[in-house]
């Protein structure tokens, strides 16, 4: 698809929703992916729910798009990039079924939800601008959750895979 260049704010809006779309899916992907190479229950744990979450999250950002009047998606070359690494890294690249792939599936992971925490922010701070508090509100809450797994998954790398991958 061919996207002209923005010309107002709800133009940059609604590029950004269907670019969250697009990166939504692709993450979803190589979350699972992510998921099934991964050792330590607690990050298997942490990157099933997140599968659950960007679903939820993906559904919230299709709505907000109809809202606007329009539908679809735009790919995302940024996310594309993102899981083309995490799938070198931890994938291709890190000793299978180890505390050490478990720490490069963390490092992945934490890079993809960066991505996610700029374009939902940014989503929001749009919708803000243009008076759609309650579209700001919902992307304020999507990038609440990105900013929770985030923590969260420090917390399992500090708390027991760092530490295993030790030796």
């Amino acid at each position: 698809m061919n996207v002209s260049a923005p010309k107002n704010l709800k133009d940059c809006y609604t590029h950004e929703l269907k670019d969250l779309i697009s990166a939504n899916d692709q993450m979803k992907g190589v979350v699972k992916e992510l998921h099934d190479a991964a050792e330590n229950d607690d990050l298997k744990a942490m990157l099933k729910k997140t599968v659950d979450g960007i679903e939820q999250h993906t559904e919230t950002t299709k709505q907000l798009l109809q809202d606007c009047g329009e539908s679809g998606k735009e790919h995302c070359k940024g996310m594309e990039g993102l899981v083309k690494e995490a799938r070198k890294h931890a994938l291709e690249e890190a000793p299978h079924l180890n505390a050490v792939q478990d720490v490069v599936i963390l490092t992945q992971y934490q890079r993809l939800c960066h991505y996610g925490i700029c374009g939902f922010g940014s989503a929001a701070a749009f919708a803000e601008g243009l008076g759609k508090s309650d579209h700001a509100d919902k992307l304020d809450q999507i990038t609440k959750d990105i900013y929770w797994a985030d923590e969260e998954m420090t917390k399992v790398a500090e708390g027991c895979v760092n530490e295993a991958a030790k030796a």
